[in-house]
C-alpha cells in the first residue's frame, strides 16, 4: 500500500536550527535575524505560520541564556572564538594602575551616623509627655442648626437668582 504523501522529517528545534544557522552562515559580524530567518526557510522549507514569533522569543530566550550575543543587532555564538567580549551592564571600573600605592585607611567618624537615640535620664523621666487632647464632636452652628458638611472638591459656583 502506497501513500501519496510523502513523510517529511520532523523539524528540528528552533535553538539548534538557529544555532545551525549562525555556524553556516559564518559571518566575522554575527548574523542578523533577518538572515536567520531567510536561512532556516530555505534549509527547512515547511515552517509553522508563527514562525517569526517562534523564531524571535527563541532568540530572546538563548540571549537571556547566554547561548548567543546581542551585539549591534548580530547574533553571535557565545562560545565562538571571534565572539566580543561579554561585559556587565553599567560603567566599568577604572583600570587599577598596579604601581600606585594602596589608598589609605579612612578614619573613623567622630559622630555614628543617624539621629542619636533619646536619653533615659532621670530629667526625662521628670518631664512627662504632654497628654494629647481628644477629638471633640464639632459644635454645633451659631444660629442652633447643624453644620453642613461639605463636599469634596471645589465649591459650585453661586448663580443669583432674578
Amino acid at each position: 500500500m502506497a501513500t501519496d504523501e510523502v513523510a517529511k522529517p520532523p523539524l528540528p528545534p528552533y535553538p539548534e536550527m538557529i544555532l545551525a544557522a549562525i555556524e553556516s552562515l559564518n559571518d566575522k559580524n554575527g548574523s542578523n535575524k533577518s538572515a536567520i530567518s531567510k536561512y532556516i526557510e530555505e534549509k527547512y522549507g515547511d515552517l509553522p505560520p508563527a514562525h517569526a514569533s517562534l523564531l524571535t522569543a527563541h532568540l530572546a530566550r538563548m540571549k537571556e541564556s547566554g547561548e548567543l550575543i546581542f551585539l549591534r543587532n548580530n547574533y553571535f555564538r557565545a562560545d565562538a572564538p571571534d565572539a566580543p567580549p561579554k561585559r556587565g551592564r553599567g560603567r566599568p571600573p577604572k583600570p587599577k594602575d598596579p604601581s600606585a600605592p594602596p589608598p589609605p585607611p579612612k578614619p573613623a567618624s567622630p559622630r555614628p551616623r543617624g539621629r542619636p537615640p533619646k536619653s533615659k535620664g532621670p530629667i526625662s523621666d521628670a518631664v512627662a509627655p504632654a497628654a494629647k487632647k481628644a477629638k471633640t464632636a464639632p459644635s454645633p452652628a451659631a444660629d442652633g442648626s447643624s453644620p453642613v458638611k461639605r463636599g469634596r472638591g471645589r465649591p459650585r459656583r453661586q448663580t443669583a437668582a432674578a
